[in-house]
C-alpha cells in the first residue's frame, strides 16, 4: 500500500528581539518559559497521534520555524525530533529544514543539527548591507551571517536557503544588487527572495502605514522604494538569479535543480500537514485547523494542576473545507507556482473539468496576457505575476 505524504510544521515563537517589520508570532521570553513550551509542543505531538488516524501517512517533510528555532538549545530541539519519530512513521530521507539566525546559532549547535537528521538550513539574513540590517532592527551583521554560512558548509550542510527582502526602508537598486551578487557568489542551493510588506501592529507600519507614510522622519527610517522602484528589483531579482543557474519554481523562491524546498511545494499542492505550536495550521483530509495563539493558555493547560478535563486543546478554528472552496484553493495556491496548474489534476481530484468551472475566468486572462495555457497547464504569464494578488483573486468563486 503507498501511504500518502504528510509534512509537519513545528513552531517556535521566540526571538531575541522583534524585527520593526515582522508580525509573526514571535516574542523574547524567558528560559524556563521555553523549556515548558517544548514540553507542551511534546504532549501535543503525542496526544495527536493518539486521537488522529496517521497509519495510512508517511512524514516527508518536517519544518521548524518561527520567530527563531535555533534561539532553543540543541537539547530541546532533539527532544521534539525524537518525539516525531517515535509518533509517525518517517520517510529514511525526509527533508528536515530548521530556520537560524546569524547571532543565535554556535558551531556546537549546528553540529548538533546535523547529528540529529537535520539536512536543510534556512538563513535569515535579508540584506547584506549593514544600514539595511539596522534599519529592519535584525540583530546580526553581514560579517555575522557569513561566519554562520561557512560554519554550516564546513560542518557538511549542502542543502542551504538564504532569506532576502526587497524594497526595503533606503534600499536602492544598486544595493539590491550588490545582496544579490554577494549571495550569488557563495553558491548556495536555494533562496528565497520577498518584498517587505508593511504590516499592520508594526513599528514600521506606524510610519510606513497609509495615514503616515508622508509624515516620515527619514533621518530614522528612510523611504520606501516607489512602485517601479519595487518592481525593478523584483525583474532584476528574477534576471541575476536565472543567469546563475537558479530557477523561479514559485513566485518569490529560486533553486538550483533539485533543491526546491519539498515542504512549502507540498503546501501549495494542499498535501497534509500538521502543524503543532501557537498559531500553527494544518490540512488534513480537507479540514483545515487553526491553533490557539495564546502562550500562556497553550502551556498552562497542559503543565498545570486542575486542567486536565480537557484532554486536548480546542483550536481556534476547524473548517471542513467545501468542493468550491478545495477548488479555489486548489488554483490561488496552484498558480503560486511556476509550472502553474494541471487541467488533469483538477479533474482527478474534482472530477469536474476546469474549463467548466473557470472557462470565462482563464479565457479572460489569456486575452490579457496575464496566463499562459501550455498543453495540460495554466500558469501565470510574467505580467501576470506583476498582478498575482490581482489574478488569484479572481479564482474565488461568488
Amino acid at each position: 500500500m503507498i501511504k500518502e505524504q504528510l509534512g509537519i510544521y513545528i513552531h517556535i515563537p521566540f526571538c531575541v528581539k522583534k524585527c520593526l517589520y515582522c508580525d509573526f508570532l514571535s516574542f523574547p521570553s524567558k528560559d524556563e518559559l521555553k523549556i515548558d513550551y517544548v514540553n507542551r509542543l511534546l504532549k501535543e505531538i503525542q496526544e495527536e497521534t493518539e486521537k488522529g488516524d496517521y497509519k495510512n501517512h508517511i512524514v516527508h517533510t518536517i519544518f521548524i520555524g518561527g520567530g527563531t528555532p535555533s534561539i532553543l538549545e540543541s537539547k530541546e530541539i532533539d527532544r521534539i525530533l525524537c518525539k516525531l519519530k517515535q509518533c509517525f512513521d518517517m520517510k529514511e530521507d525526509a527533508e528536515i529544514t530548521i530556520e537560524v539566525n546569524p547571532g543565535t546559532v554556535t558551531k556546537e549547535k549546528c553540529k548538533d543539527y546535523f547529528s540529529m537528521g537535520i539536512n536543510r538550513l534556512s538563513i535569515g539574513l535579508q540584506s547584506a548591507n549593514e544600514e539595511e540590517l539596522k534599519t529592519l532592527g535584525r540583530i546580526h551583521t553581514y560579517q555575522d551571517f557569513l561566519d554562520t554560512f561557512y560554519m554550516a558548509r564546513s560542518i557538511g550542510y549542502s542543502n542551504i536557503n538564504v532569506d532576502l527582502m526587497s524594497a526595503l526602508p533606503g534600499q536602492t537598486i544598486q544595493s539590491w544588487q550588490n545582496t544579490l551578487q554577494k549571495v550569488i557568489k557563495l553558491n548556495v542551493e536555494h533562496i528565497s527572495a520577498y518584498s517587505l510588506i508593511i504590516e499592520e501592529e508594526t513599528p514600521f507600519f506606524e510610519q510606513y502605514g497609509v495615514m503616515n507614510h508622508k509624515n516620515i522622519d527619514e533621518k530614522t527610517y528612510p523611504s520606501l522604494p516607489d512602485e517601479d522602484g519595487e518592481r525593478s528589483m523584483y525583474e532584476l531579482t528574477g534576471k541575476m538569479l536565472t543567469e546563475s543557474g537558479y530557477y523561479p519554481y514559485e513566485i518569490s523562491n529560486y533553486a538550483k535543480k533539485g533543491f526546491e524546498c519539498k515542504h512549502n511545494c507540498a503546501y501549495w499542492k494542499r498535501n497534509d500537514y500538521i502543524g503543532f505550536g501557537i498559531g500553527s495550521a494544518s490540512l488534513i483530509k480537507n479540514v483545515r485547523r487553526s491553533n490557539i495563539r495564546e502562550l500562556n493558555v497553550y502551556v498552562n493547560q497542559y503543565l498545570k494542576e486542575g486542567v486536565k478535563k480537557k484532554k486536548y486543546v480546542e483550536p481556534t478554528s476547524i473548517q471542513e473545507l467545501s468542493l468550491k472552496e478545495q477548488m479555489e484553493e486548489f488554483m490561488f495556491l496552484g498558480l503560486r507556482m511556476i509550472n502553474g496548474v494541471s487541467k488533469k489534476d483538477f479533474f482527478e481530484i474534482f472530477h469536474k473539468n476546469m474549463r467548466e468551472v473557470y472557462g470565462t475566468i482563464i479565457d479572460d486572462f489569456l486575452k490579457k496576457k496575464l496566463l499562459i495555457e501550455s498543453g495540460d497547464q495554466i500558469k501565470l504569464s510574467k505580467k501576470g505575476v506583476d498582478l498575482s494578488n490581482y489574478v488569484m483573486a479572481e479564482f474565488l468563486l461568488e
